[in-house]
């Protein structure tokens, strides 16, 4: 269990870390996405794919760091457990977005589902309630 001391040290600056992560990570999600509709190239150059995981990495460890600091248990905070699950739709939708899906129609949907995917769980995320937004 971390002491007191280190959450106040580490909190204020961590929390805003993870935070631009998710906003890095989906803004690049989003941009490729509208790329690969658009019959654009370079969402699947290798740097493009390749930013994504580096991004994405940094992004679970502050997360996984956040869940330490905080002792979140997602047996218990059900809020986290909505995330987690919502996370694991959110990679399928989004691998069907940007490659796996047929024809572009379904990776349309497969992008519109993904961004609103993520969007509820930003406001998980806010809300600290499992239904979000619609907690209110």
């Amino acid at each position: 269990m971390p002491s007191p001391e280190l959450v106040a040290a580490i909190y204020p600056w961590l929390l805003p870390l993870h935070i631009t992560l998710v906003t890095l990570s989906v803004s690049l999600f989003a941009a490729r996405g509208a790329g690969v509709l658009a019959g654009q190239r370079w969402p699947m150059a290798g740097w493009a794919r390749g930013l994504a995981p580096v991004i994405d990495s940094l992004l679970l460890l502050a997360g996984g760091t956040l869940w330490w600091l905080l002792q979140l248990n997602p047996t218990q905070d059900r809020w986290l457990l909505a995330k987690l699950v919502l996370l694991i739709v959110y990679i399928v939708l989004g691998t069907l977005a940007l490659k796996r899906a047929p024809t572009r129609a379904a990776k349309a949907v497969c992008f519109v589902a993904a961004l609103s995917v993520v969007g509820f769980m930003a406001s998980i995320a806010v809300a600290h309630h499992p239904l979000g937004f619609f907690a209110t």
